[in-house]
C-alpha cells in the first residue's frame, strides 16, 4: 500500500501514510469473568488456559474498546500464523473445540 505513494508531472500527489488501524482494548470486569468461565471449562477439560497479552491486533480489540466482554486466542494451536508457512497442530482441533462448545453451551443456558 505505500507504495501507492507518488507525485505525478503536474504536481498533484497521492500520499498513503499508516496510521492507528485498531483501537487498543484492555480487558476489562467483563472480560476477566468471561475468561474466569473459559478457564474454568478448560480446567475440566483437563488442561490450563493462561492469561496474557500477546501484542497484535484482533477483532476483539473493535468488541473489548466498546466495552464488551471478549476473547481472543482461543483458536487452534500451532506456528507461523498468518505466513505462507502457517499450521495447526492437529490435537488441539477437538481440545479448542471443546473449549468453545463448552463456553457456548454456559452463556446461553
Amino acid at each position: 500500500m505505500l507504495a501507492l505513494t507518488t507525485a505525478n508531472e503536474d504536481g498533484t500527489r497521492f500520499t498513503v501514510t499508516r496510521g492507528v488501524t485498531r483501537p487498543v482494548w484492555e480487558p476489562n470486569d467483563a472480560t476477566l469473568k468471561l475468561f474466569g468461565l473459559a478457564r474454568e471449562i478448560a480446567g475440566e477439560l483437563g488442561w490450563t488456559l493462561e492469561h496474557g497479552s500477546a501484542g497484535g491486533g484482533s477483532d476483539a480489540n473493535f468488541t473489548g474498546a466498546e466495552g464488551i466482554a471478549s476473547l481472543d486466542g482461543l483458536g487452534l494451536l500451532g506456528a507461523g500464523y498468518h505466513t505462507l508457512q502457517e499450521n495447526i497442530e492437529v490435537e488441539s482441533l477437538a481440545q479448542r473445540t471443546r473449549l468453545m462448545a463448552g463456553l457456548l453451551a454456559r452463556l446461553t443456558a
